[in-house]
């Protein structure tokens, strides 16, 4: 059984307002509002969050199923409306690199085309001067991995040559070519 429910969340910077189910939340990057759940409801002592049960008369099974996953939801949400969140993707390749023009990126990946793509509202990107390093940065979690995972399918790291678009802390594993025969 999983524990992750009963973790208190550290509200930091960020002021949190209850009203019922309702968690009313404000921070220096993000706002907004989180719905819980009506078998769970929202606790603050001073800077510590917690979500207890509402009424011990369901079964612990029952509780369990959605607590902790509501608090790491809403846990997300309090962080990114304080600090955000950062990935960064590398491209790799001859002559493969993005360039930014207003909320439109446009790759060359080695297709005969270019590939254009549009930015959503809430994420902004910065591309080093090689256009190889893009930096995403957003208050949403999950939409900069939406973001991130859609740019890396139009070219995954391929294994022999180890070119494609990759996350920065991912390795390829790499394999050997054909070998010669004497």
């Amino acid at each position: 059984m999983s524990k992750i429910g009963r973790k208190p969340i550290d509200a930091g910077n960020v002021q949190i307002d209850i009203k019922g189910n309702e968690v009313h939340f404000k921070g220096s990057k993000d706002s907004g509002v989180y719905i819980l759940p009506k078998e769970l409801k929202a606790e603050l002592d001073g800077k510590m969050f917690k979500i207890v049960p509402a009424n011990s008369s369901l079964r612990k099974r029952d509780i369990n199923r959605v607590w902790g996953l509501h608090r790491a939801l809403l846990a997300n949400k309090l962080q990114g409306a304080s600090v955000g969140f950062v990935r960064q993707l590398k491209i790799n390749g001859l002559g493969y690199k993005a360039q930014v023009s207003g909320k439109k990126i446009v790759f060359s990946l080695g297709f005969s085309h270019k590939i254009d793509m549009e930015l959503p509202d809430d994420v902004t990107l910065e591309v080093d001067k090689s256009g190889q390093l893009l930096t995403f940065k957003s208050p949403s979690r999950e939409l900069v991995g939406h973001v991130c995972s859609k740019i890396r399918a139009l070219r995954p790291p391929e294994p022999y040559k180890g070119t494609g678009i990759k996350w920065v802390e991912e390795v390829i594993r790499r394999k050997a070519g054909k070998a010669k025969t004497a």
